[in-house]
């Protein structure tokens, strides 16, 4: 803890960084699937339901990012490769 005049800062060493972004995609998906069961109940109070729901939207906001990212570097790699072709994605849905 040090000590600016007569406030003190707590300095925290950043968090590690060496989850893949996939995990943390993964992660975050899991987190809002849960934020969403939870605030569908209805069981919610107004205050829980309001942190619950910006929580969400950081979620979402993280998801959204990752899947941009991933799309960009898809891009770049059919970029690398002339004869490359994206191809329809079915995942037999």
């Amino acid at each position: 803890m040090r000590s600016i005049g007569k406030l003190k800062v707590s300095i925290m060493p950043k968090k590690s960084t060496k989850k893949t972004a996939t995990n943390d995609f993964e992660t975050s998906m899991t987190e809002l699937e849960s934020l969403v069961e939870r605030m569908e109940q209805g069981d919610t109070k107004l205050d829980d339901a309001l942190k619950d729901f910006e929580k969400g939207i950081a979620l979402t906001r993280a998801c959204q990012q990752s899947l941009s990212d991933a799309e960009q570097k898809v891009k770049i790699l059919l970029e690398q490769d002339d004869r490359a072709e994206p191809e329809v994605f079915d995942d037999g849905d």
